[in-house]
């Protein structure tokens, strides 16, 4: 996807989206991405993981502590689940209220700790989609950018529900003018907010095209969702290569 919309190899980091895996599926897609890593030029970056749901987040994260993965939280966070997401997330991608950034920079405050912050826009309009409107979304870029204890690194979305790839082609790109609007805008705390988290298994390509600088993929790599205590369907070697393939 990279070589295809001309962005340079190593520009666009994968998160493995990794709702309802057991975390032996996700330690194995880990290890074989390091091992991989190893043995391939321009792979300096590490997968990162991605949890929609808190509860997932708390249950993995202790088995997966000795390979120290860099933890997102990439659903929504309700404030009862605040405090547990904190314990373990580096960044939450699904900040989309003023309300939900101050809750968050209060608890950072208490734990005195600093938080990654992703700003999650709904570029679509669907009502079935989490996120600020975008201009709502400045609003929150402002409570975040304002905060001491948040670090504003970009914005997040889910893109259309269509089968039409210029319907999505244009939430992406509206994600795209945003971000470009407030990095250039010269406001405090807004400098960094370079990251564009959108794209998934089924319409990266898009996305990398964009502008994507993270692409969040479940189903290109594990393959199809596993029954409640099976196991994922691919072994590490081929999730390994699903994963080099989706930065292709």
């Amino acid at each position: 996807a990279e070589a295809a919309a001309g962005r340079a190899p190593g520009s666009v980091r994968l998160l493995l989206a990794t709702k309802t895996l057991d975390a032996g599926a996700v330690r194995a897609a880990l290890l074989a991405d390091a091992a991989a890593a190893a043995t391939t030029a321009g792979s300096a970056h590490r997968v990162l993981v991605g949890e929609n749901r808190v509860q997932e987040l708390v249950a993995k994260a202790p088995d997966l502590a000795d390979l120290a993965p860099e933890l997102h939280v990439i659903g929504p966070l309700q404030s009862n689940k605040v405090n547990a997401a904190l314990r373990w997330a580096h960044c939450v991608q699904s900040v989309d209220s003023p309300a939900l950034a101050e809750r968050l920079a209060r608890r950072c405050a208490d734990t005195d700790r600093t938080l990654d912050v992703l700003v999650q826009v709904n570029v679509s309009g669907e009502p079935t989609k989490h996120g600020a409107t975008p201009e709502a979304a400045l609003d929150v870029v402002r409570a975040v950018a304002g905060s001491d204890r948040l670090r504003l690194r970009g914005f997040m979305t889910v893109g259309a529900n269509s089968p039409d790839p210029e319907v999505v082609r244009a939430g992406y790109a509206l994600l795209r003018d945003l971000r470009d609007r407030v990095v250039g805008s010269g406001e405090p705390g807004t400098a960094d907010a370079v990251t564009l988290s959108m794209g998934m298994s089924r319409d990266l390509e898009v996305a990398v095209a964009e502008g994507a600088t993270v692409v969040r993929v479940g189903t290109a790599v594990f393959g199809g969702r596993p029954a409640p205590g099976g196991a994922a369907e691919h072994p590490a070697p081929v999730v390994a290569a699903a994963a080099r393939g989706s930065r292709a």
